[in-house]
């Protein structure tokens, strides 16, 4: 049988943990981080980093460039990742909300078109036959394309309609922003559109570069012919940064909440980490760093705490960084 001291001693011990835990939780600091899925490798790369040397918890969601944005612009999450600049919708959103944010651009993508990895009749696409196959419907089978592939049903996969990739290609194959077929099968997890592509020959995608990269030996990387006259270009860093892949290479973004940098020194602590690792991390996770001048002019933008963005609410071919930053005043 317990004596009475022993029980007091008990309960005492009991509410000194309870409130030890209370207490470890109320000051437990949070990072939450959502949006884009071709972002997210970048950024739970950079939040498992940081996470070793400094006592916060990074969340990291992958709901999709738009749904990260109506989080965002709810103040649900500190940081929007995204693989297209904000939307004038979007940007109305935050502005009725009270939410000012700060436009980051942080690396390139090589925006990738994939086919199965046992596809061996095409060897390249051109950006017009890209828009025939995308914008429309009518094309169903691979000798639709060209005569000479066979008569065999082309099975089509793509991002979902809340995702940045959807809204750039839109853009930049199909000519106007949200003109794509409907008749495909979309998801907003890469990882998906991988799968559904690698297990049908008749597969085609397209999503971001580090995915390919990833998966490159069920898949196979398609050489896009720009404009007619000009060769197929494969998808690489070096083509990437020497400015011969187009249509499809473009900036990827993070935003972060203006008030959380100002006020919650752990936000700013984690977004100055970001842009110093960002060349290393970047690379590690296949995709395309920045040039030092223009890490260099990003991390100066965040440390002036520039609120706003150097689009007009819609998606840019071929936008220079620099020139991004300077049009934010």
């Amino acid at each position: 049988m317990q004596s009475k001291f022993v029980k007091a001693l008990t309960v005492a011990s009991f509410v000194a943990a309870a409130l030890s835990a209370t207490s470890t939780y109320a000051v437990e600091k949070i990072i939450k981080i959502d949006g884009s899925s071709t972002v997210y490798p970048i950024t739970e790369a950079v939040a498992e980093e940081f996470q070793k040397s400094a006592k916060v918890k990074v969340t990291v969601g992958e709901s999709g460039t738009g749904g990260g944005f109506k989080k965002f612009c709810r103040g649900e999450t500190d940081i929007s990742d995204a693989s297209r600049p904000i939307s004038q919708k979007e940007i109305d959103a935050c502005k009725d909300a009270g939410i000012q944010y700060i436009e980051l651009p942080i690396a390139y993508d090589a925006l990738t078109v994939v086919v199965n990895g046992k596809n061996n009749f095409i060897k390249e696409i051109s950006a017009d036959d890209l828009k025939k196959i995308w914008a429309g419907s009518s094309v169903k089978n691979w000798n639709q394309i060209n005569s000479s592939y066979p008569n065999q049903p082309l099975a089509l996969f793509g991002p979902g309609t809340a995702s940045g990739t959807f809204d750039y290609f839109c853009e930049a194959i199909n000519g106007q922003k949200g003109k794509h077929r409907s008749d495909y099968t979309p998801s907003e997890d890469d990882n998906v559109l991988v799968q559904g592509v690698s297990s049908n020959l008749g597969g085609m995608g397209y999503f971001g570069y580090a995915y390919y990269e990833a998966n490159k030996d069920k898949l196979r990387a398609l050489p896009i012919i720009a404009k007619a006259g000009t060769p197929a270009i494969m998808p690489s860093p070096e083509a990437v940064m020497n400015g011969t892949y187009q249509p499809l290479s473009r900036p990827l973004f993070i935003y972060v909440n203006a008030t959380a940098a100002a006020f919650k020194p752990e936000v700013k602590a984690f977004v100055n980490y970001y842009l110093e690792n960002a060349p290393k991390l970047v690379k590690e996770v296949k995709y395309v760093p920045l040039p030092a001048a223009d890490y260099a002019a990003v991390t100066a933008h965040f440390k002036a705490m520039k609120p706003g963005t150097g689009f007009n609410g819609t998606p840019e071919v071929g936008i220079k960084i620099t020139d991004l930053i300077n049009r934010i005043k």
